[in-house]
């Protein structure tokens, strides 16, 4: 992917959720919301503070996020349909056990 955002901005791939709910009832299309959780493609550098220093970004490509409903700009690169947001509209970042443990 020739793609790298700018500053504190980050590049995410939606995660799709379930096609069923836990009573096993298939949720149609036309039903479904947008997914506010994904994985990060690609990282900015990161935004400077008031001495032109860099801040450090809290996420890396890789990890799982929790973002807002109507957070970031929908773009498409080589054909994928992806978000750009500001670290800022990130919520959380969602850990599997092993690692909230080893933290």
């Amino acid at each position: 992917m020739a793609f790298t955002p700018l500053h504190d901005r980050v590049l995410v791939r939606r995660v799709e959720s379930d096609e069923k709910t836990k009573g096993g009832l298939i949720i149609p299309d036309s039903a479904k919301e947008k997914p506010a959780e994904g994985m990060i493609v690609a990282v900015g550098a990161g935004a400077r503070d008031e001495d032109g220093e860099r801040i450090a970004m809290d996420v890396k490509e890789g990890d799982r996020i929790l973002f807002g409903k109507w957070s970031g700009t929908e773009i498409s690169v080589d054909g994928e349909e992806l978000l750009i947001m500001k670290e800022s509209d990130i919520l959380g970042i969602i850990g599997d056990s092993a690692t909230a443990k080893a933290a």
